[in-house]
């Protein structure tokens, strides 16, 4: 058995913080140890008396000033698309069809595929990400390099191979039985080993025809507890464009709800533009709305409504998430820091401890895995990030007029980027130091 200790102010939420006093609502040790064996948080609390705990050998790490959370968790965000980001597109349909589905193509190659597997992951921990739901491409070797990397650092990743088989360069299409059989294939290859989990991933209405939306129902009913992922209701012409192709719905959301596609454990990528009724639809089968936020400010799909959502008498689920290529940032620091201005532009506030809340145990409990992720307690993962509000010249200036928890993730928040991840433990082990050995 393999155990070590960690030392360092630690920061665990238990649930949604409702105000900058809600202490409550978390874990808190300005001298905290967590004991780490074998992969698992053992034991956490304040630091002596965890020490009290250990095997008297056992090594201490001490990241004393730093802050140690649990790590972050990106819930939508597409593997092919690392040489995407930044590309210069009016909106969404011309960013599609201009970059994305022309640099999707290269991932038919497993040499590619395998090659952009290692830079994703070395970001993902670069920047203090340890789980991750991501899109692959149509073709089955892009989930097949992701999960063989996933595995190889033993991180614990969502992921699925798109099905696409209309409105979209022929290389990029497969069929409604080739995408069923493929995924059923990823299922059985990847599902469960490690900590890899497969998602079933139609990529949208649009590039899916009925006959696939049917398969992909089908696949959900054979496999009810796989997470399904997909886009809904991005921008006004995509709905436009669903709503023409599929004139039978209700409306957008409706589309997946005929297919057998909207329950407790899909995620739906954007969902800016809901209606009343399309929100109580995800309220009433527990569909999650997943906010992207510097996606939406770089393609103007709009401002997501994170309170009319939350606050409502039937509120709807909600996650936050990069959408790398089309956002902007790999980090969920910058992604809370543009989550936070957009809800300034709604005469709304986001309080930073619930900006922490959200891409720790929020996402978590969206994913459905908080018993695994998203917290530091006896028996879940020991994913962990130590975060230094000091990292740069400029945040340590800052730094010096902190004064209360709320102050110091605010700053992060704010101020914060890869630079400001220290460490990145997945399951125990030092991963963002050993990107640079």
């Amino acid at each position: 058995m393999t155990a070590f200790l960690l030392r360092g102010r630690v920061l665990s939420f238990d649930r949604k913080p409702e105000t900058l006093t809600d202490t409550a609502a978390y874990l808190y040790e300005e001298d905290g140890g967590i004991l780490i064996e074998d992969g698992l948080v053992s034991a956490v609390g304040g630091f002596a008396d965890v020490k009290a705990k250990a095997p008297a050998d056992t090594e201490t790490r001490d990241h004393r000033p730093n802050l140690i959370l649990p790590g972050l968790i990106d819930t939508h965000l597409h593997f092919p698309q690392m040489q995407v980001i930044g590309s210069y597109a009016a909106n969404l349909l011309e960013w599609l069809n201009t970059y994305t589905f022309i640099e999707e193509q290269r991932f038919a190659s497993a040499d590619h595929a395998a090659r952009i597997a290692v830079h994703f992951f070395d970001e993902m921990v670069r920047h203090g990400t340890t789980t991750a739901v991501a899109y692959c491409s149509v073709h089955k070797t892009s989930a097949d390099a992701f999960f063989a990397e996933s595995l190889k650092r033993n991180m614990r990743m969502v992921a699925g191979k798109v099905m696409m088989d209309r409105d979209a360069p022929e290389a990029l299409r497969d069929t409604a039985q080739a995408g069923y059989e493929d995924t059923k294939q990823v299922i059985a290859d990847w599902h469960g080993k490690g900590r890899n989990h497969v998602a079933i991933t139609p990529r949208f209405a649009i590039t899916s025809t009925p006959e696939q939306m049917v398969a992909a129902g089908a696949l959900v009913k054979e496999f009810p507890n796989l997470h399904v992922q997909t886009h809904l209701s991005e921008n006004l012409d995509e709905i436009r464009f669903t709503c023409e192709l599929y004139p039978q719905a209700k409306d957008y959301t409706d589309v997946y709800a005929h297919y057998g596609l909207l329950g407790p454990n899909t995620l739906f990528g954007h969902a800016i533009h809901l209606s009343e009724r399309e929100m109580d639809a995800l309220s009433e089968a527990g569909g999650i709305a997943v906010h992207c936020p510097t996606s939406n400010l770089f393609l103007g799909s709009g401002l997501f409504p994170l309170r009319k959502m939350t606050n409502r008498a039937k509120p709807v689920r909600t996650a936050v998430a990069t959408d790398i290529g089309g956002g902007s940032s790999y980090s969920m620091l910058r992604t809370m820091d543009e989550a936070y201005k957009i809800q300034q532009l709604q005469a709304e506030r986001l309080n930073p401890l619930e900006s922490f809340w959200w891409m720790t145990r929020g996402n978590a409990e969206a994913l459905s895995l908080q018993n695994h992720i998203g917290g530091i307690a006896p028996g879940m993962d020991a994913d962990l990030v130590v975060m230094d509000m000091r990292a740069t010249p400029a945040m340590a200036l800052k730094a010096e007029v902190v004064s209360t928890l709320a102050e110091e993730l605010f700053l992060l928040q704010t101020m914060g980027d890869d630079r400001a991840i220290a460490e990145t433990y997945v399951a125990g082990k030092p991963a963002k130091s050993a990107l640079a050995g």
